[in-house]
């Protein structure tokens, strides 16, 4: 079982259209994944790429869509990783293979863990604070939609919940009026992200918010007292 410590991460980068006796490339490295028990592999399509000096293929070009790119990852210890690395130069041999060293902070795999004492639900009755964070639906962090990283940043720090609600009409410090278009391709809606925690928690948040918001939003906390909390019904 992988383990927190570290590790190496392979990927591997090939065209869609890859073969390998008939069948596609990145299901026959996926069923040699798991025949060698490695923790789990993950493969992902791009939307537009190139390789060497071909043209460059597209989501938007139905000709080329069998041959965009398509990345497969793997995280295990660095015995496992060696183990499989015969097998998958032998399937892959027009593509990318790339190896690199890596550190795993948690690994979970959702089965068998016990579940959070009942009495730690009763942490947040009383004083608390609530933090509502106003942002746009097109901002991004690191790549992803700004709000769910803000909600993954939460989670992380062990907060009680978060919320997010999308507006249908609303403007900023700019005065710009986001409106939503139900047939419009893109969307700016105002975003609104409410959180209510502990102020030890909710200022730690904020610190993270620093360096993942630049600009065009609004940061508000407010005093609440919180007369109950129960987790979900499975």
């Amino acid at each position: 079982m992988l383990k927190q410590g570290p590790a190496k991460r392979l990927t591997i980068f090939v065209n869609e259209s890859t073969r390998w006796h008939g069948r596609a490339a990145y299901l026959a490295l996926l069923d040699l994944f798991r025949h060698h028990h490695l923790s789990g592999a993950t493969v992902t399509r791009g939307i537009a790429g190139f390789t060497g000096q071909g043209a460059i293929s597209s989501i938007d070009h139905v000709e080329f869509a069998s041959a965009l790119p398509v990345r497969i990852e793997v995280t295990d210890s660095a015995e496992a990783i060696e183990r499989v690395l015969p097998d998958v130069y032998d399937i892959i041999d027009h593509g990318l293979v790339e190896v690199q060293e890596t550190s795993v902070v948690k690994y979970a795999t959702g089965r068998n863990e016990p579940e959070a004492p009942r009495g730690e639900l009763m942490r947040l009755i009383g004083k608390a604070k609530s933090l509502q964070i106003h942002i746009g639906e097109d901002d991004k962090w690191e790549g992803a939609p700004l709000y769910e990283a803000i909600v993954t940043r939460a989670r992380q720090l062990d907060i009680a919940g978060a919320t997010v609600y999308r507006g249908i009409l609303g403007y900023g410090a700019h005065k710009r009026v986001h409106k939503h278009k139900t047939l419009a391709l893109s969307h700016d809606d105002p975003i609104m992200i409410s959180v209510v925690d502990e102020e030890e928690k909710i200022n730690k948040l904020l610190a993270a918010l620093e360096s993942m918001i630049a600009g065009g939003c609004m940061i508000s906390v407010a005093d609440v007292t919180v007369v109950k909390y129960e987790e979900h019904q499975q």
